[in-house]
């Protein structure tokens, strides 16, 4: 059977416009951590902005150090060149300094007509980490509530939180069953990431018919972890299975680092929920995560998942995910896993230099 035939996956265009014709409102969100079950219970489609990667540059480089990474220049780019303009909302969280910086411009200098929404997370486990990102949240939902004129009880919140929970753990099972999925690699990321812009109630039922279709055996591949920031340009996952593996385990900025641990739902207040959601998040930049903890992740994820390799996507200028790589290449070699470490543009287009580094790497797993 067609892999992509097995669940077929509306474009964001599509799902903005009917969502608008619902009478809908748009949250353009850049990365990386966000309650995105906040602004779904005030009726707010959350589309991300990752790049996109086919976007010219000039408008943001004018504005910009050249060394700020790739997301923030193309999602600045195609802001002032009106690929924003279906939104009503920006949101802009900290995700790194890179971020801060795009939300402090939006603010200050490069005002957009939609209001912009900023979110600060906590750096490290400190215990007034879960008090501080519960204000930040509360503060955020009052906001909200001033813009939009609506003002979401605590159960319509709680009933978005669970819905989250379940698309996160809906993704979790597809990795854990990824060997029984007849799905190629890129149409099982067009199905995950599908999350970036589609609410929960059309994701849940798209995943779970994905799941139908789990048979014993129904992959064959060199089992890989992939990490870094985005699988993009995304062409380069059909690479990776046309040369004989198969991604078993995410650690990716966009993904797998954003699986939340499911929360037992004890928290009476929801804006304390949400912030322990978020603080859940596997270790990293994004959240400070200790080297020690960051390289545990990583370690675990391999193990569990029994792969055989682990490519890091990385980005140009992107020194905050940097910092990690020496030691997780130390580590790596320490337990003879091999790795893949690259480096490039956000692109729209697969380098064929890319492509056969990959290629290479696998040769040698085999």
């Amino acid at each position: 059977m067609n892999s992509e035939a097995i669940v077929q996956v509306p474009s964001r265009a599509q799902v903005i416009r009917e969502h608008r014709q619902r009478g809908g409102k748009i949250a353009a969100v850049f990365p990386i951590h966000y309650p995105r079950a906040l602004l779904e219970a005030f009726g707010l489609l959350p589309v991300e902005v990752w790049g996109p990667p086919s976007v010219a540059t000039q408008e943001a480089d004018a504005r910009l150090q050249p060394y700020t990474c790739g997301i923030v220049r193309h999602g600045l780019s195609f802001l002032l060149q009106g690929g924003l303009d279906a939104a009503d909302f920006l949101m802009v969280p900290h995700g790194c300094d890179s971020l801060q910086g795009l939300g402090s411009l939006l603010i200050d200098f490069v005002v957009p007509r939609q209001p912009v929404l900023t979110l600060y997370l906590p750096r490290g486990a400190r215990a007034a980490g879960e008090d501080f990102l519960a204000g930040e949240i509360q503060a955020l939902f009052e906001k909200l509530r001033q813009l939009t004129g609506q003002s979401p009880g605590a159960s319509a919140l709680h009933e978005a939180i669970e819905q989250e929970q379940q698309g996160i753990e809906l993704v979790r099972e597809l990795f854990r069953r990824r060997r029984e999925l007849p799905l190629s690699d890129l149409a099982l990321y067009r199905l995950i990431r599908a999350r970036e812009y589609l609410p929960a109630a059309q994701f849940l039922p798209m995943g779970r018919r994905a799941l139908a279709q789990a048979r014993p055996h129904a992959r064959q591949g060199l089992p890989i972890v992939l990490s870094g920031i985005l699988p993009e340009p995304m062409a380069l996952l059909d690479g990776l299975s046309e040369a004989g593996g198969m991604v078993v385990g995410d650690d990716l900025v966009c993904v797998g680092r954003r699986l939340y641990r499911a929360l037992d739902g004890s928290a009476t207040n929801p804006f304390r929920r949400l912030a322990r959601m978020l603080l859940s998040a596997s270790p990293d930049f994004s959240n400070g995560g200790p080297l020690e903890e960051r390289l545990g992740a990583v370690c675990r994820l391999l193990e569990e998942t029994g792969a055989r390799g682990f490519i890091h996507l990385g980005m140009k200028f992107c020194e905050p995910e940097q910092f990690y790589l020496p030691a997780l290449r130390q580590a790596l070699n320490l337990r003879k896993i091999r790795a893949l470490f690259v480096e490039e543009e956000l692109t729209g287009q697969l380098s064929h230099q890319l492509l056969t580094r990959i290629q290479a790497f696998l040769e040698n797993l085999t």
